[in-house]
């Protein structure tokens, strides 16, 4: 007996209502296409609720770049940093940045965060064009749109991990009780409820890690963008927190995250290696 959720009705010609049957249509039962069969033969191996269509899933571009430029004045001189940067990140990615020292790193994150503008050239995020964006337009993107964690976690000290976790949605306007549930659901996600009213300085680097990705997922992003987020811990707590970070991506959070440490980009998707302010190549470790 064929599986019923295997089958799949693709077309039909011509239905009689009298004798309630299908002609001249193709199923597909185990991947063989199947035609003339009978509306009841068709009901042998399935029911309507089981008859469903699949579709192959399509990644769609959150993140394009293309010639990004990025100078600094340094005194009189004008230092490029970025020379011309072309990438995209699909929609649902986990992609590592690496490059030595110097490269770009640092300065391409900003860009992708909107924390800083580029000079020339074109940044795309999820189809939305971010040229020329006020200060106020790209504060609103980044809460709309970006969560962050940061190699040296950003936690304010004097609030607890629950409040730190909730600020986000505190600039977003959302009810205190609202904040308040929303901090201890993510919290007991990271496997940190019981530490919800602990300072900062309470915690151990890996938890305070766990905290900023908490924060970072408060107001639900779309990317979520980390600038060497292994980077103050050990070797055991830094495999915990990237598997904490691919579990995330594994539920469609697209992720971009910088790093300098080969095992930590081979964990991600595809590493995109940047050198003297250009893509030197991006594809698998």
């Amino acid at each position: 007996m064929r599986p019923k959720s295997d089958i799949r009705l693709c077309k039909y010609e011509h239905y009689q209502k009298q004798q309630v049957q299908c002609r001249s249509f193709i199923c597909n039962v185990n991947g063989e296409a199947v035609r003339e069969r009978s509306f009841f033969d068709l009901l042998k191996h399935v029911t309507l609720c089981h008859i469903k269509t699949t579709r192959p899933r399509v990644y769609s571009p959150m993140i394009v770049l293309n010639g990004v430029t990025k100078s600094y004045l340094t005194g009189s001189q004008s230092l490029q940093v970025l020379k011309g940067v072309d990438l995209q990140v699909s929609a649902g990615e986990l992609v590592a940045i690496m490059g030595s020292s110097g490269s770009g790193k640092s300065t391409l994150l900003n860009i992708l965060g909107l924390l800083d503008a580029y000079d020339g050239g074109n940044y795309e995020l999820d189809g939305r064009d971010m040229s020329g964006l006020s200060e106020r337009r790209a504060a609103e993107l980044r809460r709309e749109m970006l969560g962050f964690v940061f190699q040296s976690f950003n936690l304010i000290p004097f609030k607890s991990a629950a409040e730190n976790v909730a600020l986000p949605l505190y600039y977003k306007k959302v009810a205190r009780k609202e904040r308040e549930r929303r901090s201890r659901q993510l919290l007991e996600r990271v496997g940190l409820l019981e530490w919800a009213h602990h300072l900062p300085s309470q915690l151990s680097g890996g938890q305070k890690q766990r905290v900023a990705i908490a924060r970072a997922l408060a107001a639900t992003p779309r990317v979520i963008l980390a600038d060497e987020p292994t980077g103050s811990l050990d070797s055991v707590t830094s495999s915990e927190v990237i598997d904490l970070l691919k579990e995330l991506n594994s539920e469609g959070t697209t992720m971009v995250v910088v790093t300098h440490e080969s095992d930590i980009a081979a964990e991600c998707g595809r590493t995109i290696r940047l050198r003297d302010g250009l893509v030197e190549s991006h594809g698998h470790v």
